[in-house]
């Protein structure tokens, strides 16, 4: 059996109604595209001073260690950002660790002579939100013999360990002469060297983290 041919205006009804529908399944499909792959945040050596032992008192506020009095030295400092894979997706469950010496440039640590004043926790670890945000309460890093201002930071997820590297201050200038930081090209040190801005609430820093996961 032969099947009529609907009316011509019935057939351009139809072309305009497909026509309209394409936009929306292009942006359907743009949205399902990966995105650009990220450069992975430069990864650099734990240093000698990681924690032999984690502090009772291990949570984001590196001022308050326990029932101490709030530590007192340093410039306080919020240093947040975010943990995402190569994709720009939030990396669900990872962990971040910080840790970093005193005021007078002393670690919580056998290898420092645990000189570190007692009211500094100077190590935390806090668990990214959904958006794979995090935050500290700390201060802001200053140098000691050999090193110009860093913070020593560690990503974990589950059991694995995604990165280890350290965070710098822009614009420094302890950083020209910093051995770990000289190594680094151009691209790896914009990554990992972020400028401390007075804010508000005192010195506030920036550091997006990007690792494999």
């Amino acid at each position: 059996m032969r099947h009529a041919i609907p009316p011509f205006h019935l057939q351009r009804r139809a072309l305009a109604a497909a026509l309209i529908g394409m936009p929306a399944l292009w942006l359907g499909a743009r949205a399902q595209a990966p995105g650009p792959r990220r450069m992975p945040t430069p990864a650099q050596t734990e240093g000698p001073f990681y924690p032999v032992e984690f502090p009772k008192d291990s949570d984001g506020d590196l001022l308050h260690n326990g029932t101490l009095p709030a530590y007192a030295g340093g410039q306080p400092a919020w240093v947040e950002g975010s943990v995402s894979d190569l994709a720009g997706r939030p990396v669900a469950g990872a962990q971040v660790e910080i840790w970093q010496c005193d005021e007078h440039g002393h670690y919580h640590h056998p290898g420092d002579g645990n000189r570190a004043d007692a009211a500094f926790q100077g190590f935390g670890r806090v668990t990214v939100d959904s958006d794979g945000r995090y935050r500290f309460r700390t201060i802001k890093p200053v140098p000691y013999a050999g090193r110009t201002p860093h913070i020593h930071v560690k990503v974990k997820l589950d059991r694995r360990e995604l990165l280890t590297t350290q965070l710098y201050v822009a614009g420094d200038p302890g950083n020209a002469r910093d051995g770990l930081w000289r190594r680094l090209d151009e691209a790896a040190r914009q990554a990992v060297t972020v400028p401390f801005v007075r804010g508000p609430q005192g010195w506030q820093a920036q550091f997006p983290i990007v690792v494999e996961a």
